[in-house]
């Protein structure tokens, strides 16, 4: 039976309305693990809290400790086009680490990482083909990440102008990271809770789009189980 990590930020309560209770809970310092098993997998759940730090750790757990053979993320994001509407569904291709820039000491782009070609953190073709071939609507998109929450217009603009960027959030740089460099496949859904004149409607927004984003993964990791 395959094991599945998932990090999940701060939409918590989208796992337990999908999911129920776990059968084991831990906790490890500030993260907490739920584990649960399901017809196919078993899920080991990592609830972070916000950021790219607390992410950072929870992944690494889930690759070290927990031995998960596949990690997904699934969340809700800031759009930072037009285009991207509140509850829009995607899929995420690459992610670039806007606040990393070493571009002042070594000859990198603001955002690279020494070992990578660019600036953006590649997840898994085969991850991404497979879900597309299962949901065709999924729009694909690059995601800024950031240790801050973007609420102003200019400033979600300016993101997607630099990078070329659809949606923002907290803590996918951590998470493609991590997987990248331990060879460990990764798959993000993330659904927009608010768009770029609508920040004010994050909370008001993110149940719902919570559940969209984590019955739309479960979808994905059951046919690849």
């Amino acid at each position: 039976m395959k094991k599945i990590g998932m990090l999940v930020a701060v939409e918590i309560d989208a796992v337990v309305k999908r999911y129920g209770e776990p059968v084991k809970k831990e906790q490890i310092g500030h993260l907490e693990f739920s584990t649960y098993e399901t017809e196919g997998y078993t899920l080991i759940v990592c609830h972070s809290g916000a950021g790219e730090i607390l992410a950072s750790a929870g992944v690494s757990l889930l690759i070290s400790l927990y031995q998960v053979e596949m990690v997904v993320n699934f969340g809700v994001v800031g759009g930072l086009t037009d285009e991207m509407a509140v509850a829009r569904s995607c899929i995420v291709t690459k992610v670039v680490h806007y606040d990393m820039d070493i571009s002042g000491l070594d000859p990198v782009k603001p955002g690279q990482y020494g070992f990578l070609p660019d600036e953006f953190i590649p997840l898994t073709p085969e991850l991404i083909e497979k879900a597309l071939s299962i949901k065709p609507d999924l729009k694909t998109v690059v995601c800024a990440s950031g240790d801050k929450f973007v609420a102003d217009p200019q400033k979600k603009r300016a993101l997607h102008d630099t990078y070329g960027a659809d949606i923002c959030e907290m803590e996918a740089a951590a998470c493609a990271l991590l997987c990248y460099s331990n060879n460990v496949p990764c798959l993000m859904i993330k659904t927009v809770s608010d768009g770029i004149d609508s920040a004010d409607m994050f909370y008001e927004e993110l149940e719902r789009t919570s559940l969209l984003a984590v019955d739309l993964a479960d979808t994905i990791i059951r046919s690849f189980t």
